[in-house]
């Protein structure tokens, strides 16, 4: 490393633009006037939409893809080795299990590694996270998006001093794009969720609060919940009082037709969600898990309720429609601290100074042996 010049290489599974994948992209573009260079590896099966790759030519960040014939396609590990000798980076950062997994399997040094928390879609993907635990024992440093995550890590063997704590950024004039027109009754109060359909985010739970409100709930995401959620509103009649868009380019046109936005998670980290919400200024109702209640305070930026509780959602979502003064003051205080304590430049720079002292470490050490 020269100087104050960096080269990261970021290794991903990403086809389309997830809140890992977006966070990347908006590291890499904000940490090169910083002198840090960052090229991003991620993985290519046939049929892969482009949604990523289009995301990451619009921010100018290099993607070197690797072929691979299935998911555990062992030729991925020396083509992996290949990046590296190729880009020859100061340091490695991985995302999500699979590409931690590799690091290790590759012998990957320095290798920080990004924790965003698991989901729990099905036994497949609860072994995958039972190998995260091998793999970022390993790990020269570990960030993760919340304490609870921190503690769980720790819990797994992580060495405590690896782990840092850093939260998702949001710029503070994100929202302002032109609604999306979707045809929705203008008389009805749009609610809306934001992420994917997976079990933790626990979309059944907030079917059941707007049941019987006068909303229409917007679903926005794909994942697989989806039929668990259609055959719901096939049983109850509700078809018609909810939209589900699938997986869009960004979400950002949908908060412009929100009332109220509503994180039902039963796990969550740092969630992009409930930061693109503050940011557009759409009062939120969230459950008090992961590092929710680290972000927003219960009846001053947000309201806050347990996980799985349907009747203290629904009397929250109905506060926020009746009490105008209410949802101005959540949001008024909630864009204060977007820009106070969640932009994008401090974020950046965080990452970037514990970046350069890992690498100054290692060089103490090299020079000590």
């Amino acid at each position: 490393m020269n100087g104050l010049a960096m080269k990261v290489l970021a290794i991903v599974e990403a086809s389309t633009v997830t809140g890992p994948a977006k966070n990347l992209l908006q590291f890499a573009q904000m940490a090169k006037p910083l002198g840090v260079e960052v090229t991003v590896v991620t993985f290519h099966r046939e049929g892969d939409p482009d949604i990523f790759l289009k995301a990451a030519d619009r921010a100018g960040v290099t993607v070197h893809q690797i072929e691979e014939r299935g998911r555990f396609d062992r030729s991925v590990v020396p083509a992996l080795r290949e990046a590296v000798r190729r880009f020859a980076p100061d340091l490695v950062q991985t995302h999500a299990v699979k590409s931690h997994v590799l690091a290790r399997l590759a012998g990957l040094r320095p290798w920080v590694a990004y924790h965003h928390g698991y989901t729990w879609p099905d036994l497949r993907a609860r072994l995958y996270n039972q190998a995260d635990r091998w793999s970022l024992r390993k790990a020269s440093m570990v960030l993760t998006v919340s304490q609870p995550f921190a503690e769980e890590l720790s819990r797994m063997g992580v060495e405590r001093r690896k782990i840092h704590v850093i939260h998702n950024a949001i710029d503070p004039g994100w929202g302002s794009a032109p609604p999306v027109q979707l045809g929705i009754d203008p008389g009805k109060r749009v609610v809306l969720i934001v992420g994917r359909l997976s079990q933790e985010k626990d979309h059944l739970t907030l079917l059941e609060a707007v049941r019987d409100l006068p909303v229409h709930l917007l679903i926005v995401g794909e994942g697989p919940e989806r039929g668990r959620i259609e055959e719901y509103l096939r049983a109850t009649g509700k078809k018609s009082s909810v939209t589900m868009t699938g997986q869009v380019p960004s979400a950002e046109p949908y908060y412009g037709v929100a009332d109220i936005a509503v994180l039902s998670s039963r796990s969550e980290g740092s969630p992009n969600a409930l930061l693109e919400a503050m940011a557009a200024g759409v009062p939120v109702v969230a459950t008090a898990v992961g590092g929710i209640p680290e972000i927003v305070t219960d009846e001053e930026s947000a309201l806050l309720v347990q996980p799985g509780d349907r009747q203290a959602m629904a009397a929250a979502i109905g506060r926020l429609l009746q009490e105008d003064g209410l949802a101005q003051r959540l949001t008024h205080k909630a864009r204060q601290w977007i820009a106070e304590r969640h932009s994008p430049e401090k974020r950046t720079a965080r990452i970037c100074g514990i970046y350069r002292d890992l690498l100054e470490k290692n060089a103490n050490l090299a020079d000590l042996s």
